[in-house]
């Protein structure tokens, strides 16, 4: 399937959801939240961010706002064939902003855009794939350091990290955050974690969540709510819909099947 570029702005009220495609969203003017699984940010103008496919989402236009919106599927031809390697860019949600180079193609591609001819294309039309391949490739080329003249990776303090995420767990982290503690770039040290961990930072911190939110479910009477707010999800629904995803349950499963353990190890007792 192809690309689809829309120029749009977003609603000033919070929205959810989830689709089974990749999506880039990149600020033109005003302002937008936006909350992924997690991970939050403000998109101002010539900033933007990437939203994995099934990934759930939440944002919100901030007064009078223009975006660019890449609805890109799994086999579009600009994430396909010679360009499958920029399906990197999607490993994780990340925010990012343009320098220079990319900030004047952003304004081609715009005004190309708008172009009375343009407009006269159907939705996901090759011209789209062309001109989505084109700003992809060149924004991998920043957000990877793996290519040839790129700097080595190093060793990251991962007990550094984990204190670092323990103490902000009710923060909005990113892992320009993370980085910034480990006194690296973003860029290298998204690639140096992923060398070590085997995972990248976004999933290291959604896995440190989510024992985080499973430990205060067996162990406190924390509502739900509560516990998310604790442990950085956006809201309930949002630390119920990673629960599922990760575990196969809802966090309320996990809180009864403790309950029901408790029960069963007081009778026993009881019993002796």
């Amino acid at each position: 399937m192809p690309s689809a570029i829309r120029l749009m702005p977003l609603d000033n009220t919070i929205k959810h959801h989830a689709h089974d495609y990749h999506q880039m969203v990149i600020g033109l003017s005003g302002h937008a939240e936006f909350e992924i699984e997690g991970m939050g940010g403000s998109i101002a103008a010539l900033s933007g961010c990437i939203v994995p496919a099934n990934h759930v989402h939440y944002y919100e236009g901030v007064g009078h706002n223009q975006q660019l919106i890449l609805d890109l599927p799994l086999d579009a031809p600009s994430l396909s064939g010679p360009h499958r390697e920029l399906m990197r860019l999607f490993d994780a949600p990340r925010f990012f902003a343009l320098d220079e180079p990319l900030r004047q193609y952003l304004a081609f591609l715009t005004q190309e855009l708008s172009q009375p001819y343009q407009r006269q294309q159907p939705q996901g039309s090759p011209q789209g794939d062309l001109l989505a391949a084109t700003l992809l490739g060149c924004l991998y080329a920043r957000l990877h350091p793996e290519l040839p003249g790129r700097q080595q990776p190093q060793r990251i303090d991962i007990q550094l990290i984990d204190r670092f995420i323990q103490h902000h767990l009710s923060e909005r982290l990113t892992v320009a955050d993370m980085a910034a503690e480990a006194c690296l770039s973003e860029a290298h040290f998204s690639a140096c974690f992923r060398e070590q961990t085997g995972l990248t930072p976004y999933q290291y911190l959604l896995r440190q969540r989510l024992g985080a939110a499973r430990q205060l479910l067996t162990s406190t009477r924390l509502p739900l709510s509560h516990i998310a707010e604790r442990t950085g999800f956006a809201n309930q629904s949002a630390l119920s819909h990673a629960f599922r995803r990760a575990f196969g349950h809802p966090p309320s499963q996990l809180r009864q099947r403790g309950a029901a353990e408790v029960i069963r190890r007081d009778s026993h007792t009881t019993k002796v």
